[in-house]
Formats: structure tokens, C-alpha cells, sequence
């Protein structure tokens, strides 16, 4: 399926590479995911630093719309750091290499393993994190950015019933999380930890840091896959 990939990049923070293959991108979108033609046609077709910045407010901004599939799932930390580790190795058996800069639950990237895949695995694939999905659309519609076509088409591919309608009620009563008062809070809590962390820890080593950074950094508890998700 490789219109995963596709989806994956125009998920992704924009970058030059695919502006310069924006007709087949456009082209592939038409042939197998119609629904995203209106969408993936304004977003390349828009000026790429004024998609740069539109993509920095939605996604980087608070955590309640990260790409990052773990921030979203149900779990104690050290389950996160373990689950990590699964994903990659999933990744490793299928050939796909990450650089140093890339965390294994990176939607865009996930959605790459799976176009790898055969079809019914990559369905599966998506079916397993489909609650994620929704609830991010969700997010992304309330807050009326239009990269929430993005994950309706996902879920459509993976014939799950969800959509981001499925979460109108749930994202309606969130606190906004990328509002200043809200970034401004996170920022100081931050600072606090960077405080004590350079305190007591000036010895240990970097695996000793992961660690203690997981057992302190509870994601917010958005989504219970735990009969689902990637393993």
C-alpha cells in the first residue's frame, strides 16, 4: 500500500523533496486515496514556508496532537520504553533503517513500515492503532485545521467504523493543551525537572538517564489500546 508512504509525507513536516514531486504525489493521491485529492492539491500547491509554519502551530505546539503514537496509548512508562524497542525491531525484519533523529512510534514513520507490508497486514496495522487515529483527527477537526482528512482516510483504508466524528464528545470537554498559559506551564514544570535532575544524577550514564527520564515523563493517559496497537 504504498499510499501509507504517501499519506506519511503529507503528514510530515513539509520539506522541499516533496514539493518537487508534488504531481505524483498529487497523482497517487487521485488513483487511490480520492478523498485526500482537495487536500493533498492545496497543500503543495501552497507556498512551503507558509505550510512549514501552519504545520509547526498544529503539530508542535502541546502534546495532544503529537505524531508520536506512544504520547496517546494507555500504558506505564516502562511499557512506552519497551513497546520502543518491539516497534524498532519490527522495523529491523523488514529492512526499514531509522537515523538518529527518529523515535520508532513517529506516525509518518510507521505508516512507512506498513506500506511495506502486504495489504492485509497493513490494514491490520492500522486497524491496531485506529482509536489513535480517530482520536487525533478528532483533535485536528475541532480545532479546524485541515490535516484531519488525513487520518479519516487512514481509518477508511483500514476499514475501521471510526472516524474523527467517533470523538466529538471527548475532545469537546479537553483542556486545550497548546494554548500560551498552557506551554507556558509545561516550560517551568520542565525547568523544575532539569533542576533536580542535574542535581542528584551529574554521574550517571546516558542509559541511567533514559531510564529515569521515562519513570518521571508519564504521558498523558489519552487512549487504552491494550488489546490492540503496535506490539
Amino acid at each position: 500500500m504504498q499510499i501509507l508512504k504517501v499519506i506519511g509525507l503529507l503528514m510530515e513536516y513539509p520539506d522541499e523533496f516533496l514539493w518537487e514531486c508534488r504531481e505524483d504525489a498529487i497523482a497517487l493521491v487521485r488513483n487511490e486515496a480520492p478523498m485526500l485529492s482537495d487536500f493533498a492539491e492545496e497543500l503543495l500547491n501552497a507556498p512551503l514556508l507558509e505550510k512549514q509554519a501552519q504545520w509547526c502551530e498544529v503539530f508542535d505546539r502541546g502534546r495532544a496532537t503529537s505524531l508520536l503514537l506512544f504520547e496517546h496509548v494507555h500504558a506505564e512508562s516502562r511499557d512506552r520504553g519497551q513497546a520502543m524497542v518491539d516497534l524498532l525491531a519490527q522495523y529491523e525484519k523488514v529492512g526499514l533503517q531509522l537515523n538518529c533523529r527518529e523515535l520508532p512510534d513517529h506516525l509518518p514513520l510507521y505508516l512507512e513500515y506498513l506500506s511495506i507490508l502486504p495489504e492485509a497486514e497493513a490494514k491490520e496495522g492500522l486497524q491496531n492503532v485506529a482509536p489513535i487515529l480517530a482520536l487525533l483527527g478528532g483533535r485536528l477537526k475541532q480545532r479546524e485545521t485541515p490535516w484531519y482528512h488525513l487520518f479519516d482516510a487512514l481509518l477508511v483504508l483500514a476499514g475501521s467504523p471510526l472516524s474523527s466524528d467517533s470523538v466529538t464528545k471527548q475532545v469537546s470537554g479537553e483542556t486545550r493543551d497548546d494554548t500560551r498559559q498552557a506551554l507556558d506551564a509545561v516550560w517551568e514544570e520542565e525547568q523544575v525537572k532539569f533542576i533536580e535532575d542535574n542535581a542528584t544524577t551529574c554521574d550517571s550514564s546516558p542509559l541511567q538517564h533514559y531510564q529515569r527520564r521515562f519513570s518521571q515523563d508519564v504521558a498523558p493517559q489519552y487512549v487504552d489500546v491494550s488489546s490492540g496497537g503496535p506490539k
